[in-house]
């Protein structure tokens, strides 16, 4: 320190320290010109003599008029030093950065001025201290100072313009800095930050490029910034990025896709529509590369698909359809576990434009990779069940399709089946509200016969009496008047002439007896009228009731329509089709003579041409009708087409009639038993509620 006093007046250094600043710039150019002389003479160690005293004495001082005095001294001192400074950088620099955090905003604004003139001087030899410059250039551009907002901006645009010319900046050791300071709110540090990496990346031998994934979601962040400004500057860097990475032949896609997927379900719109955009261009480009990510970036388009804004939602779909067309082997790293979990999620989505595209990736990798699928099905099955309640059919009839993809496998079937009698029975209003879209659908993605033989296998055994008895009435009703059906009715109207036929009409029969007049309405269909006059007659006073009777109208109402026709016609021959003309006529004893139904029945009964008192008393071909009561009683089953001219009786195609009318009292039983347990049980609630006081 004796050295520094001893080369250096003490009137300088008294001025130095003064409260003008005439004085005190007076000062320093005396001491540039000690040092210029020592320097001149070699004598560095006098020179670092002067700079300890500058820095203990005056910029670490309490006095800011000191701390001021020390400052502008050590610039003093580099152009004094001019190209010999580099070897005493480091005791020049580091007083300086740390006056940037000084109290006192004019030591801050002196201090900016004297790293600019000692940037100057130095220029690259300047870069070994970049990273605390940038850090401490990063708190004073949010200054609360204007004047040392506005040095410390002349200051860093010098500090850029030395990296940019400089071979020696290292872009290793400055990412991990910029990635600290990404998630700063300041609008000044943002705009600062900006700045730097639009300088950095243009500067070729710099490839910023390369550490994109360590700042790209700090940019944007910046997307959704309150500043215009900020948020153009933001997106220009991104959109300058982009066009890199189309030109790049080797880009890390996976890190930044990681991003991109969670930005793409920012609130923010135009972040939003960014991110889109990016993973877009990522899907056509990165390939390979992007197969483990697949499951993410699909996670992130799907609900961008029914996005509110439009441009959103065009780049999701195009996204969606690149991303589908994409044919990833497993082998490859393609989860498909992960893929279905993620449709399957987004099968709860609000919009129904994300629920029918999640469809279609189970049904795209269920055609692609059926056996990985069939893997994962516990973990979708009841999900795609739950799907068949959607508000919309075109949802439900996708569903369908896919579960129809499943069911080719018959143990599959059976499960599916299965499910959906249960899914009927614990959910009423799917039933009501689904039931004839999703049977119907069914029926044609898997043929009518198997649908229906399985559903009447399920249903012969369910426990629930109430429920089967309505799913049998709504299975009949849609066989009845369901153009897909057609088939099935066709099949059925040759129970008696056809081994097929018989097979369905027996398959069918063991569940029906669920429901009289489900039974009715099938061997009317089959033509066994015979039967069907014998079931009517079986009827006692507890089948007759409401729903009986609402029933019973709903099905005079449906032979009116074409799908009866050639029952219609069949009257028009009495004689052959008696046992018919008997089934009609109790039916019509069964309505209540003020219905509608029975006038409509009544009416077309009388249309049926007229046959004299003794055809009346006979059945057709000679056979008298005490002999075809005969047979009844004895358990033998005929049909009016089956008689010939001998009256003798055809095998019925080896249908036991018998059995299948002892079958339906059996089930009615069982009905009718229920029903009272339910009466009695419904009375001892409502007595013990009248004894237990409330």
């Amino acid at each position: 320190m004796a050295e520094a006093h001893s080369v250096t007046p003490a009137s300088v250094l008294r001025n130095l320290s003064d409260k003008l600043y005439e004085k005190r710039k007076n000062a320093a150019l005396e001491v540039e010109g000690i040092v210029k002389q020592l320097a001149a003479a070699g004598d560095h160690e006098k020179i670092s003599a002067v700079i300890t005293l500058l820095t203990t004495d005056y910029t670490y001082s309490p006095q800011a008029n000191y701390r001021k005095g020390g400052l502008i001294g050590l610039a003093a001192a580099t152009v004094g030093l001019s190209s010999e400074t580099a070897q005493h950088l480091e005791q020049i620099v580091p007083p300086v950065l740390n006056s940037f955090s000084d109290q006192d905003s004019r030591v801050r604004y002196y201090a900016c001025e004297a790293l600019y003139n000692i940037a100057k001087v130095v220029r690259g030899d300047f870069i070994i201290f970049f990273n605390q410059i940038f850090d401490a250039l990063c708190k004073l551009s949010a200054d609360s100072d204007a004047n040392v907002q506005s040095a410390a901006h002349l200051l860093d645009r010098l500090v850029k313009d030395i990296v940019t010319e400089s071979d020696q900046f290292s872009i290793e050791e400055f990412i991990p800095l910029l990635r600290e300071r990404m998630n700063v709110l300041n609008p000044y540090v943002r705009q600062f930050l900006v700045g730097w990496i639009t300088v950095l990346d243009s500067v070729p031998d710099i490839d910023m490029l390369g550490f994109l994934p360590d700042f790209l979601d700090g940019l944007f962040n910046m997307l959704s910034d309150s500043s215009h400004e900020i948020r153009q500057q933001a997106d220009s860097a991104l959109s300058e990025f982009l066009q890199e990475i189309k030109n790049s032949p080797s880009v890390d896609y996976g890190r930044m896709a990681e991003i991109l997927v969670q930005r793409a379900g920012s609130p923010d719109e135009f972040t939003r529509l960014t991110a889109i955009t990016w993973i877009n261009e990522f899907v056509k480009l990165g390939g390979d590369q992007l197969v483990p990510y697949y499951a993410d970036i699909l996670g992130a388009i799907l609900p961008c698909i029914s996005d509110k804004e439009e441009k959103i939602r065009v780049v999701a779909r195009e996204t969606n359809e690149e991303l589908r067309a994409i044919n990833a082997d497993p082998a490859e790293g393609f989860d498909v576990g992960a893929i279905l979990a993620i449709a399957r999620r987004q099968l709860s989505s609000e919009w129904e434009a994300t629920r029918i595209e999640s469809l279609h990736w189970i049904s795209t990798l269920l055609n692609r990779h059926r056996s990985e699928v069939l893997c994962f099905l516990n973990d979708i099955f009841d999900t795609l069940l739950k799907a068949l309640s959607d508000p919309s059919d075109e949802v439900v009839l996708l569903v369908l399709e896919i579960h129809a993809c499943i069911a080719e496998e018959a143990k599959l079937f059976r499960q599916l089946v299965v499910f959906l009698v249960y899914n009927f029975r614990v959910d009423n209003s799917l039933l009501e509200k689904r039931g004839a879209l999703i049977i119907r659908h069914l029926c044609v993605l898997l043929d009518a016969e198997r649908v229906y033989r399985e559903l009447s296998t399920i249903l012969e055994g369910e426990s629930d009496l109430d429920f089967a008895s309505i799913m049998v009435q709504a299975l009949n009703l849609i066989l009845l008047t369901s153009s897909e059906l057609k088939e099935l009715r066709d099949l059925l109207k040759q129970s008696l002439v056809n081994a097929a036929g018989k097979d369905l009409f027996v398959s069918l029969y063991a569940s029906w007896c669920h429901s009289p007049m489900a039974i009715i309405s099938l061997c009317l269909l089959a033509q066994t009228y015979q039967h069907a006059s014998a079931v009517i007659q079986l009827l006692g006073e507890e089948d007759i009731n409401v729903k009986f009777l609402v029933q019973l109208d709903k099905f005079i109402r449906l032979l009116e329509t074409p799908i009866f026709a050639y029952l219609r016609l069949q009257l028009l021959e009495p004689d052959r089709h008696i046992w018919l003309l008997k089934a009609l006529y109790g039916l019509l004893m069964l309505l209540p003579q003020q219905s509608s139904a029975f006038r409509m029945l009544h009416y077309r009964l009388n249309t049926v041409p007229s046959f004299n008192s003794e055809q009346s008393r006979r059945a057709p071909s000679g056979m008298a009708y005490s002999q075809i009561l005969h047979h009844r009683s004895s358990g033998s089953q005929i049909e009016d087409s089956n008689i010939n001219q001998d009256g003798n009786f055809n095998s019925q195609n080896g249908i036991n009639f018998t059995l299948r009318l002892h079958q339906f009292e059996d089930m009615q039983r069982q009905h009718r038993m229920h029903e009272k347990t339910q009466t009695q049980s419904r009375n001892n609630s409502t007595l013990l509620s009248k004894v237990v006081p409330s």
